[in-house]
């Protein structure tokens, strides 16, 4: 199984910026996706995520109203928009891929299963 991010860059901020995760090695319509991130010196944090079933979204505060997931089953990937972006959006955002994660582990990383490798987001003042 391999998850590959794309799509981060330099952005000034109140820019926006779409992470891309595909997925291969199996199919994932019946597992949560999320992103998460982690910024320099900083632990890990949940951003978004999008669980299984009913594909509901979850979002941290801090994100909430600006940057929006989405999932398309058909082609195994996972969207991360990201509007009006802030400096301390700076990080690099890691897609992960999870099973059985309850709505109470969603934002837990330890739960999920499959990682990809990063993609670095820089937001500018």
């Amino acid at each position: 199984v391999q998850l590959q991010a794309s799509g981060g860059g330099l952005v000034q901020a109140g820019g926006s910026l779409r992470l891309s995760c595909a997925a291969s090695g199996r199919t994932f319509s019946n597992h949560a996706m999320a992103w998460f991130r982690q910024a320099p010196g900083k632990e890990r944090e949940f951003v978004a995520a999008s669980r299984w079933p009913g594909y509901s979204t979850y979002y941290a505060d801090s994100v909430k109203g600006r940057f929006t997931i989405s999932r398309d089953n058909a082609k195994n990937t996972v969207y991360l928009q990201m509007n009006s972006l802030k400096p301390e959006d700076t990080a690099v955002y890691y897609c992960a891929v999870g099973y059985r994660i309850i709505v109470t582990s969603v934002q837990d990383g330890s739960h999920y299963d499959y990682w990809g490798q990063g993609t670095l987001v820089t937001v500018s003042s």
